[in-house]
């Protein structure tokens, strides 16, 4: 029988709904996902929430020593108030047992009181970044992504940007085959390209958002042939120079850059769900050779195809 990997979520007094449901709904999207969750507060019982809601926990800080992986959903004016000490003790000694933490939106500043993000990268919904930032000066606030992996401490943008999370921990836990079915099963973007700068308000309207989109859709659909920036901007249909710069400042990437992560992803689900041999699949998603396929898979993951294969084939 598989482990089924133990979830917190825990609910602070003015928890927004969505930031509460978000990972409680990602982790149990599939029947056969190995995770149990359980919603806890700092006690058991009714715990206020935001938006005119309030939640019955069935567990209190106990959760936390049961679980692996804990999720603190963000509040209403976060920057107002630190989480109770019991709180912070909890997720520190949690955190000392090796479980790994993760914040939803403004869920950040409860996990910036524990200390744990001081001398770290983290990131908040892009309307508090300053002021965690302010409040927190030790910690490496990056107001542009989605959400920062710092390995047994991560956080996220916006609440939509929980979902990105959620599906980057079962990528990382199981794999790409495994968080792409969950984002089917939830409508929802396997892997979205780029920061929240693109959601912060601008004076200027930018009317390249939607074609660029459908830019990058029609690039997955052709990673096994030969892309050039040409390509991509004749589809877009501007010139070169004007769709390198604007697709930098929507990705974070260059056009080539995100097209080699594409054809990496493409690769790491082959290598999941097929029996192709290494120049097969390496061919199949663009990348020529067998030793192309490894150095950019190396320089990207760390990691071998090989020993990607054997690791999500065993966990499958």
């Amino acid at each position: 029988m598989p482990h089924h990997h133990r979830v917190a979520v825990l609910v602070l007094e003015g928890a927004k709904p969505l930031d509460v449901g978000i990972p409680a709904q990602v982790f149990t999207t599939r029947r056969s996902m190995p995770y149990e969750v359980r919603v806890c507060g700092a006690a058991p019982g009714l715990v206020t929430g935001g938006d005119g809601l309030s939640y019955h926990v069935a567990d209190g800080l106990e959760a936390l020593e049961w679980a692996e992986t804990v999720f603190v959903p963000g509040s209403r004016e976060p920057d107002r108030q630190d989480p109770p000490a019991a709180v912070v003790d909890a997720l520190l000694a949690a955190h000392a047992r090796g479980a790994r933490l993760a914040a939803i939106s403004t869920g950040a500043f409860a996990l910036a009181a524990t200390g744990l993000l001081d001398g770290r990268r983290a990131t908040t919904h892009w309307h508090y970044t300053r002021q965690l930032a302010a409040k927190h000066p030790l910690v490496q606030v990056d107001e542009n992504v989605l959400f920062v992996d710092e390995g047994s401490v991560l956080t996220s943008a916006g609440a939509a940007s929980g979902i990105d999370l959620c599906l980057h921990l079962v990528r990382r836990d199981h794999g790409v085959a495994v968080a792409n079915h969950a984002a089917r099963r939830l409508v929802a973007a396997p892997y979205r390209s780029g920061g929240q700068a693109q959601y912060v308000p601008r004076s200027l309207p930018e009317p390249l958002g939607e074609r660029f989109a459908a830019t990058r859709e029609w690039a997955l659909r052709r990673l096994g042939d030969p892309l050039t920036v040409a390509d991509l901007a004749r589809h877009a249909a501007v010139s070169e120079r004007t769709f390198t710069r604007r697709f930098v400042e929507d990705t974070g990437y260059t056009p080539m850059q995100w097209v080699l992560r594409a054809r990496v992803d493409l690769a790491r689900e082959l290598l999941e769900r097929s029996e192709l041999g290494i120049e097969q699949i390496a061919a199949q998603v663009g990348l020529g050779t067998g030793a192309n396929l490894r150095l950019h898979f190396h320089r990207i993951l760390g990691t071998s195809p090989n020993e990607y294969r054997h690791t999500f084939v065993q966990r499958g």
